[in-house]
């Protein structure tokens, strides 16, 4: 039984901003989650009700009304083409917003583009994986 290989360098950094979001969110860190988002970044999620857009204040505003309890992302795919990064993740989440709790397993598509030496996500679409669908194990 041999070591298990190291995962593609784009799908380990992919990981690496992914795991830096999630620490900033669970922290509820305004300023780092702010340094994260290009200042055009959406929020575009797709559920049974409908399409959900918004951007980085209103996202902002719906954050600081969240109790978040968990948060998790693992990077399925990433690749890399000049000063732009599509990943690819499988995340899951329980948090409790306006009364409710929200548990959703979902698949993530984040858009980061290079704005000097930084990276900063510009779009996150997100899409309800339906239940039974094998999108892997959650982390």
């Amino acid at each position: 039984m041999g070591a298990k290989p190291a995962p593609h360098p784009t799908i380990a950094h992919a990981q690496q901003l992914e795991d830096s979001w999630r620490d900033a969110l669970l922290r509820k860190d305004e300023s780092a989650l702010r340094a994260m988002l290009h200042p055009d970044f959406e929020l575009v999620g797709m559920r049974a009700s409908g399409m959900l857009t918004i951007g980085v204040d209103k996202w902002m505003v719906a954050l600081a009304g969240m109790d978040i309890a968990a948060v998790s992302a693992r990077v399925l795919g990433a690749v890399e083409v000049g000063a732009t990064l599509v990943c690819s993740v499988d995340a899951c989440w329980n948090v409790r917003y306006r009364g409710q709790t929200v548990e959703e397993r979902v698949l993530l598509t984040d858009v980061f583009v290079k704005v000097g030496e930084q990276w900063q996500a510009v779009r996150r679409h997100s899409s309800l994986a339906p239940p039974g669908v094998d999108i892997g194990p959650p982390r």
